[in-house]
């Protein structure tokens, strides 16, 4: 093994997973990469290792499925390595009336948006708080600050990330680990068209770069941030929140979502 620091990431094999994997790169990050697809984690691996001179390893897994994030666990306890940075990436929402979604999905969806991500910090973080070292990147999202009509079960999903983040930096404080909830608005990674969304949605019509997105996620990391409110967009929802009423924040997101 590699005495550079070691970054785990999930989601790795595009959009935000694989423009934070390449911030991470930059840095000298001893790369992990995970995602579903392997063809296309080969690639982002082969690019980052010409561009940036780091090694990196890819495992290929479905966080869907229930035994993943054991099996990775395994996987890096059986090759010895450290992981010094955990960031918890993967994830993906779907659009349309709760009562009329496929079930199937929306359990997938809780299972990769919380439970994998949940398990795997579960799992990292005594080994960092044992070494009194290590931070965790989760991805929670503007719509962590409001219900989500049309999208119900991912907003909720990231509305627990950012509780379940914030909790655990203060829980942390003094071992020298730091959890950091990422918060970005609508950000350009393909996400409305996986997530099914009608071409009437007025969410992505300003989206974010995504490069932008993961440089201010790692700066916020490595500052030991409890939440990182990427974007005016994010900033002025997490005011306005504060501002109204949860029945008019609630219509606003079912005006964006539909």
């Amino acid at each position: 093994m590699s005495n550079k620091p070691c970054a785990l990431v999930t989601g790795a094999s595009g959009g935000l997973g694989a423009e934070i994997a390449r911030v991470l790169a930059r840095e000298g990050f001893y790369l992990l990469l995970v995602a579903r697809n392997e063809q296309k984690l080969q690639t982002i691996k082969d690019e980052l290792e010409a561009a940036c001179g780091v090694t990196a390893q890819t495992f290929p897994c479905d966080l869907a499925r229930e035994n993943a994030v054991l099996d990775l666990y395994d996987y890096v306890l059986g090759r010895g390595m450290r992981i010094d940075v955990l960031v918890n990436n993967a994830g993906f929402g779907d659009a349309g009336a709760f009562h009329e979604a496929d079930w199937s999905r929306q359990r997938d969806m809780v299972q990769v948006n919380i439970v994998a991500m949940m398990q795997l910090t579960y799992l990292f973080v005594p080994h960092m708080v044992e070494r009194g070292v290590g931070m965790v990147l989760n991805l929670s999202s503007v719509a962590a600050f409001s219900a989500g009509p049309y999208m119900s079960v991912y907003y909720a999903t990231k509305a627990y990330v950012l509780s379940f983040s914030e909790a655990l930096h203060e829980e942390l404080a003094g071992t020298g680990v730091t959890v950091t909830a990422l918060c970005p608005g609508p950000t350009a990674t393909g996400f409305e068209a996986s997530a099914s969304m009608g071409s009437g949605s007025t969410m992505f019509r300003r989206a974010a770069d995504p490069a932008d997105v993961a440089r201010d996620g790692y700066a916020a990391m490595k500052k030991g941030k409890a939440v990182c409110l990427q974007g005016a967009f994010t900033k002025a929802m997490a005011f306005g929140s504060r501002l109204v009423p949860r029945c008019v924040a609630r219509k606003l997101a079912m005006h964006k979502n539909r």
